[in-house]
């Protein structure tokens, strides 16, 4: 007798899907500073949203395979608006949220990001996944169950997505992944893969190209 297949396991459909969308060009269509200025009408969407300086620009782009699509930069908080991407078949957005958790920034500053942040994932309809990166090195933070406070309170799906894998020990990889996979258990809208990923060296970027593809696939 053999056991039932893993619901959430990619299929031969869903790498082939994920290719395909991230094999085209990719292009910025605007940056969003206000909620008023969100696209009136267009595809499914999924975010990327991340701690300042979690890697998430170079992650953006090594899954589109453009080096300069999303503006990488030493600097934390450097994004500081909803940057919104799409692919040449006019679907999905991609969405570079601005960094949170980022304290040396001008105190305006800090609170113009996080009211345009949670309104965002509070209020946007279209939003289909938030993938929610975690440095690797650090794990979750306080900064960060506070987003997934509001994203279970919103009841929008999100999914973590380990950064910069590479930095750690496999050891400590399998340690955090099942503290992580512990710390989800607990929220009502977290999707319970947790893929781990290196921007450097390509771990994980098929999967989340794969689920990425799948989201897109199932929402339109």
């Amino acid at each position: 007798m053999t056991g039932a297949a893993d619901p959430f396991a990619f299929t031969a459909e869903d790498y082939a899907d994920g290719k395909a969308l991230f094999e085209q060009r990719w292009t910025f269509v605007k940056g969003v500073v206000a909620l008023e200025h969100l696209p009136d009408s267009g595809p499914v969407e999924f975010a990327f949203a991340g701690r300042s300086n979690v890697g998430k620009s170079s992650l953006i782009n090594a899954l589109v395979r453009q080096n300069g699509l999303a503006r990488t930069s030493n600097t934390p908080g450097r994004t500081q608006e909803l940057n919104y991407f799409v692919p040449e078949a006019g679907r999905p957005f991609l969405v570079d949220m601005p960094g949170y958790g980022f304290a040396e920034a001008p105190r305006d500053k800090v609170e113009a990001w996080t009211k345009l942040v949670k309104n965002y994932l509070a209020g946007r309809q279209r939003l289909a996944r938030v993938f929610l990166l975690i440095d690797a090195r650090h794990g979750i933070k306080k900064v960060d169950e506070e987003i997934m406070k509001l994203l279970d309170e919103a009841a929008v799906s999100y999914q973590i997505v380990l950064t910069k894998s590479d930095k750690i020990k496999p050891t400590d990889l399998t340690t955090l992944m099942q503290r992580t996979q512990l710390a989800i258990a607990k929220q009502t809208a977290a999707y319970p893969l947790i893929i781990a990923t290196s921007s450097e060296v390509g771990t994980g970027i098929d999967d989340l190209r794969a689920q990425a593809a799948r989201v897109t696939r199932e929402h339109s």
